[in-house]
């Protein structure tokens, strides 16, 4: 079975029929099967694993994921509270939206390495290949990344091994990880990354994420606090979000405008709206059904929180808006320096 185009997605209640078979790369796209197709170049990527139902996956899983078919392997483990006001429906407040109330489940999350060979095939559908930090000089608004790192849920990922030593490519693989035949996963974290996680803790923990889904529509947001720098004789408190818009139905969308809402705790609230969302205006099929990016938001004080909608194009000229759920931006009790870069 080919599966088209450079990225692509398994429905999970297939999967206890795919595991223990073979996954191929050829080109820029994945093949799976049990015999190696006739007149192939291929390379062998592993052999998929069955899905963990329970607990959570170890520092070293390899896996691809299952919205953005991008080869991985996991950091190390987050646990979030998840808002889900699919499932936990309340009564809508002054915004229009459900209540604060909404109780937050826990969920693991992850921290990944992204396979470099497959971040120019998920460009169009994912911008959030990297995490971005407040750089350590005056400079309030500048910002610096860590290419190829990615936060996913535990449903995202679809276990696979390897017998390869060095089966993802990425520059911080081997300063993060080393290969121990005798461990499962195979790869064990260095004392580089245990070091690079305590001292980034707070600028890389995921702690909530909150969901809501309008006409099949499902949008999830994360907000992360990144710290707060001193300017022009006031505070800048700043945080980034990272969206994913899912369609969860058949038809054909469009988003063509952002309509942002944001209060801050000084008693200001702002008003954004604009086209598309990171230049883009993404369409959501049942082809490629999700798109994610991350932004960034600033406030002279140090909680709020955000809300609006997405607005939709189907096909047939017709519009209509996708709520996005209500989020807190939160400052951490304490601020610490600002984050290091990469290891050396």
């Amino acid at each position: 079975m080919k599966l088209s185009g450079s990225m692509w997605s398994v429905s999970k209640s297939l999967f206890s029929d795919l595991w223990d078979i073979t996954i191929y790369v050829i080109l820029n796209g994945f093949i799976l099967g049990r015999n190696r197709p006739e007149g192939k170049i291929l390379e062998p990527v592993g052999v998929f694993e069955a899905l963990k139902q329970h607990g959570k996956y170890e520092t070293g899983q390899l896996f691809l994921h299952s919205v953005f078919g991008y080869r991985g392997i996991v950091l190390f483990p987050w646990h979030a509270r998840l808002y889900d006001r699919d499932v936990s429906p309340a009564a809508p407040d002054s915004t229009g939206h459900g209540s604060k109330e909404v109780k937050g489940k826990m969920h693991t999350y992850y921290q990944v390495l992204i396979d470099t060979r497959d971040c120019p095939h998920i460009s169009q559908r994912s911008q959030t290949e990297a995490v971005t930090f407040l750089a350590n000089h005056d400079d309030s608004r500048a910002l610096y990344a860590i290419p190829g790192l990615d936060y996913v849920s535990h449903e995202d990922i679809l276990p696979y091994n390897s017998t390869e030593q060095v089966p993802i490519q990425h520059e911080l693989f081997e300063r993060f990880l080393m290969f121990n035949p005798s461990r499962t996963p195979p790869f064990i974290a260095r004392d580089t990354l245990r070091a690079w996680q305590e001292k980034n803790h707070p600028w890389l923990e995921l702690s909530d994420v909150h969901r809501e889904t309008t006409e099949n529509i499902r949008v999830t947001v994360i907000p992360f606090y990144m710290g707060m720098r001193e300017a022009q004789n006031s505070h800048v408190y700043w945080w980034r979000y990272c969206i994913r818009l899912e369609n969860l139905g058949n038809e054909v969308v469009q988003l063509r405008e952002r309509h942002w809402r944001i209060f801050s705790l000084s008693g200001t609230l702002e008003t954004v709206r604009g086209r598309g969302v990171v230049g883009k205006e993404p369409v959501l099929s049942r082809e490629q059904p999700a798109f994610q990016y991350s932004s960034h938001v600033s406030l002279q004080a140090p909680s709020g929180h955000m809300w609006g909608t997405f607005c939709f194009e189907r096909t047939d000229g017709s519009h209509f808006d996708v709520r996005i759920p209500p989020f807190s931006l939160e400052s951490n009790k304490y601020d610490k320096a600002p984050p290091t870069g990469y290891p050396l």
